[in-house]
């Protein structure tokens, strides 16, 4: 599977606008040896969006990681948009450690592509996870996250 990233990025960008009211930074969408799916998204360290002891607030972190799940989601069903529309069910996070300074999230499809696909080619609305992890610069979690997702048929 070939990913364009700057066409995943500019979709995302032109889709979620918050995505550029936080000023997220795409770094990279590609595909794994497993046949999945990663992309990471970079929170840069502004003072707004910090919070009351100077890192990135709880909900700039959780916007991130939901962003990065949605390049995930782009990336792997973006063909499928004619016929299918992704939406977030729901979504847990973890807050593990303070983070202080840039933060960056690496999110996951966490089901085979084709199985998700032929469910949706079958008449069935799936769903499926992206697990996001959260880190400082140096690579130390800070967050988990966990995004279930849908593609409701058009």
């Amino acid at each position: 599977m070939s990913i364009d990233s700057r066409q995943v990025a500019a979709g995302l960008l032109a889709a979620v606008p918050f995505v550029r009211t936080l000023d997220l930074e795409v770094v990279e969408v590609a595909p794994e040896a497993d046949g999945g799916i990663r992309a990471v998204l970079r929170l840069p360290d502004t003072p707004a969006t910090h919070n009351h002891v100077g890192g990135p607030h709880a909900g700039a972190m959780f916007t991130l990681g939901e962003s990065a799940s949605g390049a995930v989601v782009l990336a792997a069903f973006g063909h499928l948009l004619d016929r299918a529309t992704p939406l977030a069910v729901k979504a847990e996070i973890g807050y593990r450690r303070l983070a202080m300074g840039p933060v960056t999230a690496t999110a996951r499809l966490g089901r085979p592509l084709d199985e998700v696909i032929a469910e949706l080619d079958a008449g069935r609305r799936p769903e499926f996870p992206v697990p996001i992890e959260i880190a400082t610069a140096d690579g130390t979690t800070t967050g988990t996250m966990t995004v279930i997702w849908t593609l409701r048929p058009n």
